[in-house]
């Protein structure tokens, strides 16, 4: 089906929020985009909790959304911005693997993925795909997820990350950031009992036979990622 927009649509520069823990990479982000024309920075935010805020008083078109904001796992913030039925676009900028988040992402809500390490006409260029209302993903994530689609062999069998769930993902991630597992709990909201249990399932689809390999490759895999 062909999609159609209104010239007030295709015309209207976009109001956009951009929510990252880094103030300088904020600062960055907004140079690019104001010197690009691609839209108008209304307001930025530095914790899942501000931007939240921020989105249910402003009503920006665009969202520019870091996964890793420090109080609040990025999957969730996504969530919540979705169940608030909030009219702003998600476009996730972040340094973690695209191959892993990517997918996650736009299932929970988010009409976007680019990774920080894309150049910044690419950034721009997201802005505006999900500003009119398309999917964007990078080349390479966008022939995956045909693949997937299509159900083609060489993606039939499921990456050790696919198996994990969103919150057995959030768990792995927080390891690898050095999260003992009472911090993790507080931050999820959840008992350490829990942490402990989503811990022992996660061991199971890695094939990872110790606490020490798990915390050894989740703190591989935050490296990789930054």
């Amino acid at each position: 089906m062909i999609k159609t927009t209104s010239a007030s649509t295709t015309m209207r520069i976009p109001s956009l929020v951009i929510a990252d823990d880094h103030p300088v990479a904020r600062a960055g982000l907004a140079a690019i985009i104001q010197a690009s024309g691609a839209g108008k920075i209304i307001a930025q935010a530095s914790n899942a909790r501000e931007v939240l805020e921020l989105l249910d008083r402003l009503q920006p078109d665009v969202t520019i959304l870091d996964l890793s904001l420090g109080d609040r796992p990025g999957l969730e913030v996504i969530k919540d911005i979705k169940a608030r039925k909030n009219p702003t676009a998600i476009l996730v900028l972040s340094m973690h693997d695209e191959h892993i988040y990517a997918e996650r992402c736009i299932r929970a809500g988010a009409r976007g993925y680019v990774m920080k390490t894309q150049a910044a006409d690419e950034i721009v260029h997201a802005v505006a795909e999900v500003f009119m209302g398309r999917v964007y993903v990078s080349q390479a994530m966008s022939a995956r997820l045909l693949s997937h689609l299509a159900g083609s062999p060489k993606w039939g069998a499921k990456l050790s990350f696919d198996r994990l769930t969103d919150r057995e993902l959030e768990v792995f991630d927080l390891l690898g950031q050095g999260r003992t597992t009472k911090q993790i709990a507080r931050l999820l909201h959840l008992s350490s009992k829990t942490i402990e249990a989503h811990r022992e399932h996660i061991k199971d689809k890695l094939d990872v036979k110790s606490s020490t390999e798990l915390l050894r490759l989740a703190v591989l895999a935050g490296q990789s990622q930054g």
